[in-house]
This record gives C-alpha cells, structure tokens and sequence, in this order.
C-alpha cells in the first residue's frame, strides 16, 4: 500500500469524531507509565503504527494529545474488541509474520512496548520497524538488572521481580535480553540511537539507573533510526 490510508487490509476500527471531555481525562489519567514516556517523543500530527497495541491506550491518547494518526496491530481478540469501542483503528495480525502489508516509509514511528521480548525474530522485527517507519520505539524489561543478576547467581532460577512478574513456565517472554544486549543488536543492525530513557518498574528516573542503566535500570526505552551511509572520505553529499 502507498500510505496508511491505502492499507490492503482493512482495519477492525475507524477513529470516531467529537469525542467527550471526560473520555479525554479518562485517558490521560489512566495511561500506562511506558506509553506516558513514549508520547513525549510523539511529534504532533504524526502517523504512527503500534505493534502490540494491546488495548489501544496508547493511540487513543496520541490522537488526543498529539493530533495523530494511525493503526495499532493485536493478536488478542479481547484487546482488539477493546480498541474498537475505544474509536482506534486495529488490525487483528501476528507480529510474527512481519509487516509486509505495509509499504516503505508509511509511517513516521513505529513503536513496541514491552512486546520485543516475546517475538520469535526481533532482530527482523526491528528492521522491519524502520522499513515502514521513519523511526522506531521500544521498550522491554532490562534482564540485566540488579536483582535478575542475583536471583541467577544467588537462588539458581530463572529471575521474578516487577518488571518481569511471570515464572518462567507462564511467562510470552522467549527472548529476554539486556540493555548492553539491544545496543550490541543495534550496532550490528546498522540502527542509530537518538534517544535513551532508562526507569524502574514504576517509570521513573534515577540517579542510579543514569549512571548504571544495565545494573539498576529496570526497563530501557529507545528511540532510534536507520544509521545513513558514510560517505567515503574526501566525498561531499
């Protein structure tokens, strides 16, 4: 398809208009603490696509708040019934089997929250978040924590703490992973980092977590591109 309008799939939703005052602060009041970071680096007016949309929370609130537009993707059916009475445009779909509906450049973000560790190819993912959208965004548990190290060493078993509150015989989490992991990932990827945010459970800053993200950070956000070409020395552009 050309653009987010011209989609080969039709979405299970279309946004509604005139909205109430009330589901406005509804919304605002009740979103989630990884989407409250992630809509701060939402330009208004911006199209945007949300991989594991869940409920839809977080496109609601970017329609309001930044003007935008855009499609979520869920495999959930309750979660994708939830977005249609929610007004947000949502295609039933598994992120597994790409985004090959999609054209090139579609879209300015394409975000995943706290989804890239339960995908079976993130690193096809990842690239595939760049070749529909100018920019990606992701959040996911940092397995690299303080209290995950210990567990491990310590208790010999697989790591429960708040941000990874499932056993691992309960758990979608099948590629868990490290914030020294993702930028290693990257690296190879060729993907360039604009943007790195760093929180506990509950989503917020530290001291702490700045200065020693991979130790006592305890879920990493980024925002990032497709690292451009170098040209070769003594070339202009």
């Amino acid at each position: 398809m050309n653009a987010p309008a011209d989609r080969r799939h039709d979405p299970v939703g279309q946004p509604r208009l005139g909205r109430r005052a009330s589901d406005r602060y509804h919304e605002a009041n009740h979103l989630r603490g990884d989407h409250a970071l992630i809509a701060q680096w939402i330009r208004p007016g911006s199209r945007v696509l949300d991989l594991g949309c869940g409920d839809g929370g977080l496109l609601a609130h970017l329609r309001t708040e930044r003007a935008a537009t855009g499609y979520g993707i869920e495999l959930q059916i309750d979660k994708v019934v939830r977005c249609i009475e929610r007004g947000v445009s949502v295609i039933q779909g598994d992120l597994d089997a790409g985004l090959a509906d999609f054209d090139t450049g579609s879209f300015d973000y394409v975000i995943m929250s706290l989804t890239l560790q339960a995908v079976y190819f993130p690193a096809r993912l990842l690239e595939e978040m760049l070749r529909v959208g100018r920019e990606g965004i992701v959040a996911f548990p940092n397995f690299g924590h303080l209290s995950c190290r210990l567990q491990l060493a310590f208790g010999g078993h697989m790591p429960v703490s708040s941000a990874l509150p499932e056993t691992w015989y309960e758990t979608d989490n099948i590629h868990l992973c490290t914030i020294r992991d993702f930028e290693s990932l990257c690296a190879t990827l060729g993907i360039h980092i604009l943007q790195r945010t760093v929180v506990n459970h509950q989503h917020r800053r530290s001291l702490g977590a700045r200065l020693l993200p991979n130790l006592l950070g305890e879920v990493a956000l980024y925002r990032f591109e497709r690292k451009t070409a170098t040209p070769p020395h003594g070339d202009h552009p």
